[in-house]
């Protein structure tokens, strides 16, 4: 078969690869389409992944077809169309019992992050992984599907932290960033909330997707004080969602931001916020850094798109061209979600 492999620090190759059997609790999937998100290009890049034992398959988002099954596996049958809840844990702390391995007590501890970031991934033609993990998405375009396993999940997990906040009569969000994550917030919000959105990006076709998703309003950074002044009569967000993370989204989201509002962050771009200083936050916010989400949350998302409630903006790429998917995201050419079909 043939698969997406992380050789070393800043390479991936497209090789011929052994197909994977099924162990006991298991099962193999004929791959239907993998997610490229921008954690894997920081993947590439070194970092977290120098502990990580190489090489190993990349793609942790994943839409695959049930093809063998492991001894022990019930629950699920050859044929299924499912998605992977990916994210690594211990199996033994308690919030991995209830299904939240993303926020695993052992999780610095553990040889890999998830299926994908770590150990053999969805960016190949077939993946061999926990019956566990899986999550029925039948009825759901499997390329649409692969998005909401991290894209869709991830968002989804960072809106419904503040749910107290979503649910106040004219409660006003901001968006910060309409990336692959950022445009499915939107549609969630719009979905499941009544909520006022301002989207924030630097680029006209991500304002133009903000608008396509719900948006009430979409500016570009210089604009944004002014269009959330307006929308919010005066007071600031209530909410405000940064999926860039760098240091001028994470100012604009502090001088945007109502007091006691909540500032989410999901982008990791660098930036730093300055809590020491008398003055530089609103006073009584809270601060939260969601990862990822739980298999409970991602078969809820699974719904939303079921329903045709949430639409994903996604760009395929056969994963034979993987190297240009990876490119035109690192070049930040693509707008919305990229996803490699196998052949």
């Amino acid at each position: 078969m043939l698969a997406y492999r992380m050789a070393g620090s800043g390479r991936a190759e497209l090789v011929d690869h052994e197909s994977p059997e099924p162990g006991p609790g298991e099962v193999r999937l004929d791959v239907l389409a993998a997610g490229v998100c921008h954690s894997d290009l920081a993947v590439l890049a070194g970092g977290v992944s120098r502990a990580w034992a190489l090489p190993f398959t990349l793609g942790h988002e994943i839409c695959g077809r049930v093809a063998v099954l492991g001894s022990d596996v019930e629950g699920v049958d050859v044929g299924d169309q499912v998605v992977v809840h990916a994210p690594y844990g211990c199996g033994r702390c308690r919030r991995c019992e209830r299904g939240q391995t993303n926020y695993c007590d052992d999780r610095d501890r553990l040889p890999a992050a998830g299926i994908g970031l770590g150990v053999d991934g969805g960016m190949a033609d077939s993946v061999v992984v926990g019956a566990e993990r899986l999550v029925s998405a039948s009825g759901v375009d499997p390329v649409v599907a692969a998005t909401l396993t991290d894209a869709g999940l991830t968002s989804f997990h960072a809106i419904e932290g503040c749910r107290d906040l979503l649910t106040e009569p004219d409660a006003v969000v901001v968006v910060i960033g309409v990336g692959g994550l950022g445009h499915l917030a939107i549609g969630i919000l719009r979905a499941c909330y009544g909520v006022q959105v301002v989207a924030v990006d630097t680029r006209d076709a991500a304002l133009e997707l903000a608008g396509e998703c719900g948006a009430d309003v979409a500016v570009g950074p210089g604009g944004a004080a002014a269009a959330v002044t307006a929308v919010a009569g005066g007071r600031g967000a209530d909410v405000v969602f940064d999926f860039a993370g760098a240091q001028s989204s994470l100012e604009l989201a502090t001088a945007v931001l109502r007091t006691a509002g909540e500032l989410v962050v999901v982008g990791s771009g660098g930036g730093v916020l300055r809590v020491a200083k008398p003055g530089v936050l609103p006073a009584g916010i809270r601060l939260r850094l969601p990862f990822w989400g739980s298999r409970t949350e991602l078969s809820g998302v699974v719904e939303l798109a079921r329903q045709g409630a949430l639409r994903p903006r996604t760009t395929t790429f056969p994963l034979t061209e993987a190297d240009r998917a990876f490119a035109e995201l690192r070049d930040g050419k693509l707008v919305g979600r990229a996803v490699l079909v196998p052949r």
